[in-house]
């Protein structure tokens, strides 16, 4: 996708959640539409991060262009089915017992820390232990054959390497999960906003991701604005449970304000490193 139909389409899909937000608050509420707002947010940055490691998965198996499309359509189906599992469970967990809320919090705080100090590799993808593990229980090929995931040769199937980049992006879509989820419920417990949230900042992954691969220096900062959200989330469905309220207008202000921040230092970066 070029990158000016690609800039289209994610237009496009953030105008839609825009309308979709206008709409929540003209008929529930400043409250639902703000937290819609802030948990699409979350979500659209946290779904950005997502896209940069299947970036490196592509690059680490060494995946065509033109049979990218394939693993990333698997890819963004897993995310949507993930997401709407935890939710679910998440939903379910706070009802039956309000304080997993505080586990909530700290693993937001674990995944911000992570995010901004540890680098991962092309390597470390190729050389985790879930791939080694896959690889010594079933026959793959050497050479990938298109798109295919799997291969008829001498009467029996093969699988491709093609099955090791899908279950490398859905053990992904497994972790973005685990971190997108909790920081939704610090913003909101009402389902339907969480729901709603992921599904729209999902929708619009794919055209997203080909304006990553022309733009990828453009986001080069990004994990640390994103790490410091995971953080600021993680300290406020802490503090919430001991009863200090952040209003949702502020959060969505600093929240905003660390994506366009580590955006600015990326583009000025970029620019002394051409310069």
């Amino acid at each position: 996708m070029p990158i000016k139909r690609a800039l289209i389409w994610v237009g496009i899909w953030v105008t839609v959640a825009m309308g979709f937000a206008a709409g929540l608050w003209h008929y529930k509420g400043s409250v639902a539409g703000g937290e819609f707002l802030t948990c699409y947010i979350i979500e659209w940055s946290l779904s950005l991060d997502n896209l940069f490691v299947f970036i490196m998965i592509f690059n680490a198996f060494g995946v065509d262009s033109h049979n990218q499309l394939r693993a990333l359509t698997w890819g963004i189906i897993g995310a949507v089915v993930m997401r709407l599992g935890f939710i679910l469970i998440g939903v379910t967990l706070v009802e039956m017992f309000r304080p997993i809320l505080y586990v909530f919090g700290a693993l937001l705080l674990y995944s911000a820390v992570k995010m901004m100090f540890q680098k991962e590799s092309d390597e470390d993808i190729m050389q985790s232990r879930l791939i080694k593990l896959i690889r010594s229980k079933i026959s793959i090929t050497k050479d990938f054959h298109g798109d295919k995931f799997a291969i008829k040769k001498m009467g029996r199937w093969i699988w491709t390497p093609m099955i090791l980049v899908l279950i490398a992006i859905e053990s992904s879509d497994v972790m973005f999960a685990i971190d997108s989820i909790p920081a939704a419920f610090a913003i909101t417990q009402d389902p339907f906003i969480i729901f709603t949230a992921n599904m729209f900042a999902i929708m619009g992954l794919r055209a997203l991701y080909f304006l990553l691969v022309h733009a990828d220096k453009m986001f080069e900062k990004l994990k640390y604005g994103i790490g410091i959200i995971l953080a600021f989330v993680g300290v406020k469905i802490i503090v919430e449970q001991l009863g200090v309220h952040i209003n949702i207008l502020l959060s969505l202000s600093i929240i905003l304000g660390c994506l366009t921040i580590s955006i600015l230092i990326s583009l000025m970066t970029m620019k002394k490193g051409s310069a």
